[in-house]
């Protein structure tokens, strides 16, 4: 082997080693450019999509925090729940307890045997973030905060909030021992307060007022006016606690749950809040299949011959571009057997993205069919012969 062609071999091997390490140079930097783009000024944060509870962006998420007054949270849901039940009413009156009156922190300044409606109570909790009222509300639902705590716990416990204890309605934690929660459960239950449309009339005010126009309230939550889609919901701040929030917002037809727990301060909390929301809205949309009624399909050995079929809403979140590429496949037998329940799945519908399935809903039944007996066989017999 000449030297010649020995040096053009080491040229040629340090030319390929040269091309392969550029890739992996580049690769990682793009990597790591994306992962500082992704890390913040807080303990915790996470991004949750409200209508399938897909999380996009998650950073210690089981990470159990001082919630401070995003606790108010489940003590809203708990308020909106009774009101749903008929338990409660707008125009109820609820009278405030000297213990209710004693709140520090955000309050309204009630006095003890003070009045007022419920309604004006809950504007006061979304609004102001009222400590004293909180309590109120708790008092006149359960006849004490303490019982309405443990309401607060067992739901926690019902929504599959696995890192939060409660000790009061508030998030007042200078007494505080445990009380507990992490952005994840915060979006789990903010998730579950939306649903109470009413919430969010409430929270996506800036200004109102109560006694009659006398005592002005303004959203703690500036990104309420300042950002693009608010519809909410709830801050919060103690030094224990830092700053907190869990800010909703839709654009199109996606309404994201933004939590942020630990932040420095409030500027660089809704710093935050805003760069993530715009990073899901302008990476994500949300694929919505309608429920809708089906061709009937045919009943073998029932006492109806055909079936009415439905399905219901289908949503699933796919990257921006994608929703319109998304197809559908109907796996429906041409016939089914009797008996057959109400709402029994009977088929479903397969949803692709690039000829992989990324979902799936079924095809439920409209109605209950029995089995048919001989009676019923003889008289469909006979009114056959008869019609002839």
């Amino acid at each position: 082997m000449s030297f010649l062609f020995f040096k053009r071999c080491v040229l040629v091997f340090l030319c390929i080693v040269m091309v392969f390490s550029c890739g992996i140079m580049g690769i990682s930097a793009k990597e790591n450019t994306q992962n500082e783009n992704m890390k913040f000024d807080c303990k915790s944060a996470v991004l949750m999509e409200a209508t399938t509870g897909t999380v996009l962006y998650e950073y210690n998420p089981d990470l159990a925090l001082p919630p401070a007054s995003v606790t108010k949270i489940m003590t809203l849901l708990l308020v909106m729940e009774e009101i749903e039940k008929g338990n409660l009413k707008y125009t109820d009156t609820i009278t405030t307890s000297a213990y209710a009156a004693s709140m520090g922190g955000s309050q309204v300044f009630l006095k003890e045997g003070e009045q007022m409606s419920a309604e004006d109570m809950i504007k006061s909790v979304v609004i102001a973030s009222a400590n004293d009222a909180a309590v109120a509300l708790a008092e006149h639902i359960c006849g004490s905060e303490q019982i309405f705590v443990q309401r607060m716990n067992e739901k926690a416990k019902e929504l599959g909030m696995e890192n939060t204890c409660f000790e009061n309605t508030n998030g007042l934690d200078d007494t505080a021992s445990n009380h507990l929660t992490s952005a994840m459960d915060i979006a789990i239950m903010s998730r579950e307060l939306i649903k109470h449309e009413d919430i969010l009339k409430f929270s996506s005010i800036w200004m109102d007022t109560i006694r009659n126009g006398e005592f002005g309230l303004t959203n703690t939550n500036r990104l309420v006016r300042f950002y693009q889609g608010a519809t909410g919901l709830k801050t919060g701040s103690t030094s224990k606690a830092k700053f907190c929030i869990s800010a909703t917002a839709k654009r199109r037809n996606m309404h994201l749950i933004c939590v942020i727990m630990g932040a420095p301060s409030s500027a660089e909390r809704n710093s935050i809040a805003t760069q993530l929301l715009n990073w899901g809205f302008a990476n994500f949309e949300l694929y919505q299949n309608p429920g809708e009624k089906l061709e009937p399909v045919k009943v073998t050995g029932g006492t109806e011959d055909k079936c009415h079929i439905f399905t219901e809403d289908f949503s699933c979140v796919v990257k921006m571009g994608n929703a319109s590429k998304i197809e559908k496949k109907y796996e429906i037998p041409n016939k089914i057997n009797a008996p057959l329940g109400k709402c029994e799945e009977i088929g479903k519908i397969l949803y692709y993205h690039n000829n992989e399935i990324i979902g799936e809903s079924p095809v439920l039944s409209c109605e209950n069919i029995d089995k048919i007996d001989f009676w019923g066989i003889f008289v469909r017999i006979l009114s056959k012969i008869l019609l002839k």
